[in-house]
């Protein structure tokens, strides 16, 4: 038997109801993975708890979705053909655009066979006596392969708020992360959103040219940038394409898995501020989020940081008429970029409209949902409909919903109770032959999604066909390689300015979540050399048996 037919290091041919490896989700990376592993030959099953193929921009439908990330930047580099032949049409890809490229991908590549829709995993074990995880869904299924990669996302579990009183509203309400597949129309309606941040930001500009009223609801302001989104030139799309290597190649060293921002050399503080002031305007002005890497001290240096936030509190008052709105618009509490900048398309500008109220729930928060709206510590607000644009339970989030455990053993709950450990972001110690996509410890979600989860695909990719090629059966991560690499991620982290803010990277958002930082500071390229060196040490860091 060949190793193309044969399970990774099993002596039968493979039994009904077992699989070489089980991928939980079916967003971009889950079919990427489903794509190379097909490749080695793999038996490969992939369950996905929606209805089609796309995860985070298969459930993010909401009105304005739209990455952050350029569209030529956002998008596959596994196939120069595809590459080519796709043609984005706006610079910043709007959710309709990107889920159809993914159902493109999903049929080019014939990758629906393996994946089941409609089946939500509930639980994976692992026996230590078989070596198999035994992965049981909502319907019924219950298999059993080698390996469990979960491709879950970082930004997968919607974190629905749970206000006092939100089953009595007669209206109806929806959260941006589980927006209807055929929309929603709010012509004529009364509506509250109660949430400002990126969901948030994308989300108000559009409800409020449909709605007859639009009332928000903020807790916190955030700074968002000008996006600057617009058709993408046929001129720039043909450039890009015919520089797609090195460009790929730029991304992958880069901090942060994003090409054509040169890095900084020079601090804020070292210039004069006629300078300073340029730096900050050539990036307002060009749009996206580069505005953070004007300078090399802005996320180290609290000094530094603050001329980077005034000039964008500067900015933001200058779209609002009225200079009370502005002032709650204007963010202060956090250092800019500690938390994740948004991207805008007149967000600011929505605020001078008639049919939009903005309600400052800091001051006065909310303290129910009524039959009819929205009452706060200070008054009520009669409403049709309630958007909440309320975020994620972010990177562990989707993997907590799954009970993960080791037959008579440990839970991936219980061991993460005090925070989220592994070994570089992609297994966790005592849990074999399971792989996490962008888990804790990597850059996930600091980076370009695609960057990260392609480098995370190949190097699991990879580690299996080690595995298969020496004859062995069972990985693992080792304790000790994942104590010094969590203590590493923590010391990066703390070298900067993101564990002052409270944002969902340390899960702040989450009543009793562990306040831990959970992505790795450290940059793309930094992490990637980091992997590249484990590998090629024959995976140092991990156990292996046969």
């Amino acid at each position: 038997m060949s190793g193309q037919d044969r399970a990774i290091g099993l002596d039968s041919e493979a039994e009904a109801g077992f699989h070489d490896v089980i991928i939980v989700g079916a967003g971009f990376a889950g079919l990427f993975l489903l794509y190379r592993l097909r490749a080695l030959g793999l038996k490969v099953q992939v369950y996905e708890a929606g209805s089609g193929v796309g995860g985070t921009w298969f459930w993010n439908r909401y009105p304005g979705a739209r990455c952050d990330v350029e569209s030529m930047e956002y998008s596959y580099s596994f196939s120069s053909e595809l590459e080519q032949e796709w043609q984005w049409t706006e610079r910043y890809a709007a959710q309709p655009e990107i889920l159809h490229y993914i159902n493109h991908v999903a049929d080019r590549f014939a990758l629906r066979d393996e994946v089941q829709l409609n089946t939500r995993v509930l639980s994976a074990g692992f026996d230590p006596a078989t070596r198999r995880w035994t992965v049981t869904t909502d319907r019924g299924d219950t298999v059993q392969a080698q390996f469990c990669i979960m491709a879950t996302g970082s930004l997968s579990a919607s974190k629905v708020p749970d206000f006092k009183g939100l089953s009595s509203f007669k209206g109806n309400w929806y959260h941006t992360g589980l927006w209807p597949s055929d929309g929603v129309d709010f012509s004529g309606m009364r509506v509250g959103v109660v949430g400002t941040g990126s969901s948030g930001i994308q989300a108000i500009p559009k409800i409020a040219e449909q709605a007859a009223h639009l009332t928000v609801f903020q807790r916190t302001a955030h700074f968002s940038v000008p996006a600057l989104n617009g058709p993408l030139a046929p001129e720039q799309e043909q450039w890009f394409k015919a520089h797609y290597a090195e460009r790929r190649k730029m991304a992958r060293e880069s901090p942060t898995g994003v090409a054509g921002f040169p890095v900084p050399t020079r601090s804020a503080l070292e210039v004069t501020p006629e300078e300073r002031e340029s730096a900050y305007q050539h990036y307002w002005d060009t749009g996206g989020t580069g505005f953070t890497r004007a300078f090399n001290d802005l996320i180290v240096n609290k000094d530094a940081n603050e001329t980077a936030a005034e000039f964008a509190r500067k900015n933001i008052r200058k779209k609002i008429h009225d200079p009370v709105i502005a002032e709650l618009l204007v963010p202060k509490g956090h250092f800019i970029g500690t938390k994740r900048i948004c991207l805008d398309i007149g967000y600011y500008e929505t605020f001078n409209r008639d049919n939009v109220t903005l309600v400052d729930v800091k001051s006065a928060p909310i303290t129910e949902i009524t039959e009819t709206g929205i009452r706060t510590e200070n008054a009520e607000y009669e409403l049709d409909a309630i958007v909440f644009a309320t975020g994620f339970d972010a990177v562990t989030g989707a993997l907590s919903k799954i009970d993960i455990h080791i037959k008579d053993g440990a839970t991936l709950a219980g061991k993460w109770a005090a925070g989220p450990r592994m070994y570089l972001g992609l297994m966790t110690a005592g849990f074999p032959n399971l792989f996490i996509i962008n888990g804790p410890g990597s850059p996930s979600v600091l980076s370009n999604m695609m960057t990260s989860l392609e480098q995370h695909v190949e190097w699991i990719a990879n580690c299996l066909d080690f595995l298969r090629s020496h004859g062995m059966t069972r990985i693992e991560a080792d304790l000790e390689a994942e104590n010094q690499w969590v203590h590493h991620v923590n010391e990066v982290a703390d070298r900067t300015l993101f564990p002052l803010a409270n944002s969902w990277y340390i899960g702040a958002n989450i009543p009793g979540k562990p306040r831990v930082f959970m992505p790795y500071v450290g940059g793309v390229g930094v992490y990637r050399q980091k992997c590249l060196e484990v590998a090629e040490a024959d995976y140092a860091g991990f156990h292996m048996t046969s």
